[in-house]
């Protein structure tokens, strides 16, 4: 009995909107109408009022989003995926038409097209339980399989790939260091740790900051290199004496 009051009333409303649009065509209240026309499931008027009212306001984004979903329930896919489509690319933030898309998104297997809408909602409203869940059914074990993990290279391959210049600076410069530290008649100053005038060698100092296989190479580079200096340096110191007292 009280579906049957309900149904009653919801006649008297539309008739009474109905009539209100009659007297004045160019009235909003073809909103409200359709609104009630869909209430009580008659989704062909609802869509006939809403494009007479689209007509006579074009852009409207609450009507296009009402008729898209008009056009769903009517069984209208593609309508209603072209007219929602536009409406979220004039307002991007819709929820209503995101949910109505992902719904004919999926029916027709447009899985990334859901995704993307799912996410935006979910931009928008993190917590949304039904964008939520879509997500999830989205994400599950048969789109995890068309994406396989890359495999994750070691610590070794990531410090040496990419880095094709410093390896053959080690080669070189261990090369060239073999050479300037053989043992040497005219080098007094023998094995004595070279040590900067100005306090310890860089190397150290060097060292305490450096954390990267890149940064240990350097490093290594800076001391050889510095040894070879200072040894060149004290070999003339000495040879310059010898020739001063000769």
């Amino acid at each position: 009995m009280a579906q049957n009051q309900q149904s009653a009333e919801s006649a008297l409303e539309i008739d009474r909107l109905a009539l209100q649009l009659a007297k004045d065509p160019r009235s909003k209240v073809f909103m409200p109408l359709a609104e009630e026309y869909g209430k009580a499931g008659m989704w062909q008027e609802a869509a006939g009022v809403l494009e007479d009212g689209l007509t006579l306001y074009p852009g409207f984004i609450t009507a296009m989003v009402a008729l898209g979903r008009v056009y769903d329930q009517l069984g209208q896919a593609t309508k209603a995926k072209a007219i929602l489509e536009e409406s979220v690319r004039l307002s991007p933030e819709n929820l209503r038409a995101h949910r109505t898309l992902i719904k004919i998104y999926q029916s027709q297997g447009l899985m990334e097209s859901a995704r993307q809408s799912c996410s935006l909602i979910l931009a928008i409203n993190p917590r949304d339980e039904e964008a939520l869940s879509i997500q999830s059914a989205l994400s599950g074990p048969q789109a995890q399989k068309k994406e396989p993990a890359t495999p994750v290279p070691s610590e070794r391959s990531k410090s040496m790939k990419g880095e094709p210049e410093t390896v053959s600076a080690v080669s070189q410069v261990a090369a060239t260091t073999s050479t300037e530290t053989a043992p040497d008649p005219t080098d007094h100053i023998g094995e004595r740790p070279a040590d900067l005038e100005s306090g310890s060698p860089p190397a150290e100092t060097a060292v305490q900051s450096s954390s990267t296989p890149r940064a240990d190479v350097v490093v290594q580079l800076e001391s050889w290199l510095y040894r070879i200096q200072s040894r060149r340096h004290d070999r003339d110191s000495v040879n310059e004496s010898h020739r001063k007292a000769s």
